[in-house]
């Protein structure tokens, strides 16, 4: 059976570019004439229009998060293990809507695209987005796709973080937020790990203040050392230990010669095949709107006062390993929504596996949100 057949799979799916020809007015003040968003979408929308499901993608992500776009694919779409049908995201009820964030690079308007203004590729010269310019241009996008209200908004990392954004903005388009491995706002921690992989990109002689494009290079160096920092973080010293231990890829330690150890090699084949997909400008972009998320500054930074605003209900996961958004950091939104008097589930799972958690089809962790949501669509009654 080929991969694109089996079980849970939503088998080959085509992308789409949805053109918007409306300006967009970005927080940063910068009004874009239009832009376009790349989509791929899974299951059918029903009759009612309500089974529409949004999945937010995390800093790297993409529209591409299940499935294969032929089946010579190596690997699907990067959260296959939980879309598809009979799964946790299950697409025999719901349709799921994906898109790449604008300011992407793998088909959204973003850095590698044309500047009417000057016909070159925009690079440093694109404008700043932050989560909230996210969701009014996702909600463009419900819009073009006459989906009035999400039966859920669902996101990991980052994309749990334009859930949360998505409840506070839109309360009345959302019926349900699911919010997974996130936080109410960076810790000062959190903002200097971003701002050490920025370094490492813009100190890159190949990076050229951002024209990289210009001169026919590539900061790969840089690109490279900013995913191995961030990948670090993304797991935890028990699964890394657990999975690399202090086993050898080459060399000999007794003589010191030429020793590799197995967590170097993959460290640095994650960064060199980072460095060949991912666009420099794009993930300076998409850290900033990482370290400026808050959804409580426009509220006097009273969060409860925030997500009062909110008329879904709320799902929030965390996993007990992961340190980048320790499960204490989703207590902070569990707390300020119970405070705020809405209806919160919530949920650590226990996993070795650090913030990459979210990603992988670990039993609990499905059931939970497979459960969750099965209820969600129990109650649509189309």
């Amino acid at each position: 059976m080929r991969p694109d057949q089996g079980p849970g799979s939503v088998g080959i799916v085509t992308p789409q570019t949805v053109r918007f020809d409306t300006p967009l007015a970005l927080q940063c003040g910068v009004t874009l004439p239009g832009f376009e968003l790349a989509v791929e979408t899974y299951g059918e929308l029903n009759a009612s229009r309500s089974n529409a499901l949004l999945v937010c993608h995390a800093l790297s992500g993409d529209h591409h998060a299940a499935g294969r776009h032929s089946p010579d694919d190596a690997k699907p779409g990067w959260w296959d293990a939980c879309i598809g049908p009979g799964k946790a995201i299950d697409t025999d009820l719901f349709h799921v809507v994906s898109l790449n964030n604008l300011g992407g690079c793998n088909g959204s308007t973003g850095p590698r695209s044309t500047d009417p203004n000057t016909g070159e590729p925009y690079g440093a010269s694109f404008p700043t987005v932050t989560v909230k310019d996210w969701v009014q241009s996702q909600a463009m996008l419900a819009d073009h796709l006459g989906i009035e209200r999400f039966a859920a908004v669902v996101g990991g990392s980052l994309g749990g973080m334009q859930a949360l954004q998505w409840a506070i903005d839109k309360p009345e388009r959302i019926a349900n937020a699911v919010v997974i491995a996130a936080a109410p706002k960076l810790s000062a921690q959190n903002i200097a790990f971003n701002e050490i992989a920025r370094q490492a990109i813009v100190s890159d002689p190949d990076f050229h203040e951002g024209t990289y494009f210009r001169k026919g290079t590539n900061p790969d160096k840089g690109l490279m050392l900013a995913r191995m920092l961030g990948h670090v973080t993304y797991l935890s010293a028990g699964g890394m230990g657990d999975r690399f231990g202090r086993e050898l890829k080459s060399g000999d330690i007794g003589s010191a010669q030429d020793v590799q150890f197995q967590v170097e090699s993959y460290l640095h084949y994650q960064g060199t095949s980072f460095s060949r997909r991912f666009d420099a400008n794009t993930y300076l972009l998409m850290t900033r709107a990482l370290d400026y998320f808050d959804p409580a500054l426009d509220f006097g930074g009273d969060l409860v006062r925030a997500l009062g605003q909110a008329r879904a209900r709320f799902l929030v996961l965390a996993f007990t390993s992961d340190w980048r958004f320790s499960p204490e950091r989703s207590g902070e939104i569990v707390d300020a929504l119970i405070a705020a008097g809405r209806d919160v589930t919530s949920a650590t799972v226990h996993s070795a596996a650090g913030h990459d958690s979210f990603l992988l089809p670990i039993e609990r962790y499905c059931d939970l949100l497979g459960a969750y949501l099965g209820r969600v669509a129990e109650e649509l009654g189309d």
